[in-house]
């Protein structure tokens, strides 16, 4: 494929001109995939091209690319120095993907759900960790988009789409994390600032990014009394904690966000007072599907590295292929990868079509694809026995960064809550 060549007057022009189009236009021609993960054997039973219209195939094909080059042969040093890749990023960013369901107007590439679903499986064989943090930011960027005034749209959402700044998604709190609607950090308005004071816990992204998307506490208790506000990177009061060492998401940083008398100023609340938590659910409706997004690509790529090594490892004489057992083993594998995979792009048509059961089916395909999508890469890191374990290959890599899926964006014990209330309230 013949890399895009953007050039300034196109990066001037992006500002009106969908990004789509732009992704259009770097297609350049039909390719295959030469992939340093091995995710060979793409025409096979879980090819992630079935189904797809030939424009979302050549979506796909950009971020397989972007994937297989710009990623995955950084993959492990990122996880290993943790490095946060900003201008790896900027450069997805040129593609499109910096804010890929946001409106073409300010600077979007003003796709689908099902789009955005497609992309994330791709990017995430190249490195999860690095495309999780790139979902929070489309997320974020989105709800500024929808959620935002015209000044508010303009002045943040052009930035976001090319990366130029980055930003994060601040709900959880030291002492809210399920229970998201409890949360204490206060506004209190003084003039035409309010004045925040609190803390959020486990913030991807903080203390480098730009953009904190913040719910805060502007009146009384539960979910009515919260608000979103913008805050900026430098703005007094704002501060953040310690870098967080975790098992995996290596190549993000976590940091708590720290509110201390921060002003911040009234023109920066995303709608009204107290919407604060509807736009934080409507955003992690879609977020779920982001992150079932990565782990399916993480599993895809485990699936692939799985066999390959089956094919090559000797044991007894002949090749691992040759054991029932672990063709079995393979054979559900590809059978979690493909149901996950149509469950996860079914959520994301409902939440496209706005149809009544979004929430539910984007809680059920968080569910059932985090869960599944672990257990695949976990099985592939046990065929590849002792070798798995080492930091050389890349199974273990993905078996860290996926594992937190279960936990974020609403643990998977809460998403079988959301599940289950549907249900019954239809009784």
């Amino acid at each position: 494929m013949t890399r895009c060549d953007i050039t300034s007057s196109t990066m001037a022009a992006s500002r009106v001109l969908s990004n789509a189009a732009r992704l259009r236009s770097c297609i350049g021609s039909r390719h295959r995939f030469i992939r340093n993960l091995h995710i060979r054997g793409i025409s096979s039973c879980v090819d992630p091209s079935h189904g797809l219209t030939d424009e979302q195939k050549e979506f796909q094909k950009v971020a397989f690319d972007f994937a297989a080059n710009e990623m995955a042969p950084h993959m492990a040093e990122w996880d290993q120095q943790e490095i946060f890749p900003v201008d790896t990023m900027r450069r997805a960013a040129q593609l499109g993907f910096g804010g890929i369901y946001v409106q073409p107007d300010v600077g979007g590439s003003g796709l689908s759900r099902l789009d955005t679903s497609v992309i994330f499986e791709a990017l995430s064989t190249g490195c999860v960790s690095t495309t999780a943090y790139i979902s929070i930011h489309n997320m974020c960027a989105w709800m500024i988009d929808t959620f935002g005034n015209a000044e508010q749209r303009e002045r943040f959402c052009p930035d976001l789409c090319l990366m130029e700044k980055f930003a994060s998604y601040c709900l959880t709190e030291p002492g809210s994390g399920s229970d998201a609607a409890s949360l204490a950090t206060s506004a209190v308005l003084k003039g035409d600032h309010y004045v925040l004071n609190g803390s959020k816990a486990f913030i991807s992204g903080g203390g480098d990014t730009d953009v904190y998307v913040v719910m805060c506490r502007t009146g009384g208790k539960g979910p009515k009394g919260i608000s979103c506000v913008v805050v900026e990177k430098g703005t007094p009061g704002l501060s953040f904690g310690k870098k967080e060492r975790k098992m995996g998401w290596n190549s993000q940083p976590t940091r708590a966000v720290i509110l201390e008398d921060c002003a911040v100023p009234v023109a920066n609340l995303l709608g009204l007072e107290g919407q604060g938590f509807n736009i934080a659910m409507r955003g992690l409706n879609g977020g779920r599907i982001n992150i079932a997004s990565c782990s399916l690509g993480a599993a895809h790529a485990s699936v692939q590295l799985a066999r390959d090594h089956l094919l090559v490892r000797k044991q007894f004489g002949e090749t691992l292929s040759n054991n029932q057992f672990l063709q079995f083993k393979l054979a559900e594998m590809a059978t979690q990868l493909v149901a996950s995979r149509l469950l996860v792009r079914e959520a994301a048509v409902a939440l496209q079509d706005d149809r009544a059961d979004a929430a539910a089916l984007c809680a059920m395909a968080k569910l059932f694809a985090t869960d599944q999508c672990f257990d695949i890469c976990n099985q592939a890191l046990q065929m590849h026995g002792g070798y798995g374990y080492l930091k050389d290959y890349a199974v273990q890599q993905f078996v860290r960064d996926i594992r937190v899926h279960q936990i974020l964006e609403g643990t998977n014990e809460v998403m079988r809550m959301i599940v289950s209330r549907n249900l019954l309230s239809e009784i």
